[in-house]
């Protein structure tokens, strides 16, 4: 298997997930899966107006592709991309996706999942709440479930 380079995008701009699976999956005979997981911003039971996310431009895409690179040398990957959304979001929309692709399910599915858990628990990013009151909520914080979650990939 060749050496890959992740895609890895930080943008205030949707992404097209159908586009995204096509190129990871890229007519290559070799790649029997493709996983994606796609993070959409929620309503939180009808309070939230937007959400706002923020990062450090250049420190998130490194801390990207420094876990883009743990996860192609932990699973036998042709394809991996990663899209993070900042600026602010409507209830809807799309802020993430992660797309892996390789030989067999179980190494897509879990460097996908591994990703995932990673960007809910570490990767620079911040989101603020705006609230359909007109008033700006609060930051969100982190969540010891997620933490967890990580953890298990030690």
């Amino acid at each position: 298997m060749a050496a890959i380079v992740p895609t890895i995008r930080v943008a205030a701009t949707p992404f097209d997930v159908g586009a995204e699976i096509a190129a990871a999956q890229g007519n290559d005979p070799a790649v029997g899966a493709v996983a994606s997981f796609v993070g959409y911003c929620r309503d939180e039971g009808g309070r939230l107006a937007a959400l706002e996310l923020e990062h450090y431009p250049g420190m998130a895409e490194r801390e990207l592709n420094r876990v883009a690179g743990e996860a192609i040398g932990r699973w036998p990957l042709y394809a991996l991309t990663i899209h993070h959304r900042f600026g602010k979001l409507l209830p809807g929309e799309p802020i993430v996706l992660v797309v892996t692709a390789s030989s067999h399910r179980l190494a897509a599915f879990e460097a996908c999942e591994y990703l995932m858990d990673f960007l809910k628990t570490r990767a620079p990013f911040w989101k603020k709440e705006h609230l359909k009151d007109g008033t700006s909520g609060d930051w969100v914080a982190a969540k010891d479930a997620d933490d967890r979650q990580l953890d298990r990939w030690k």
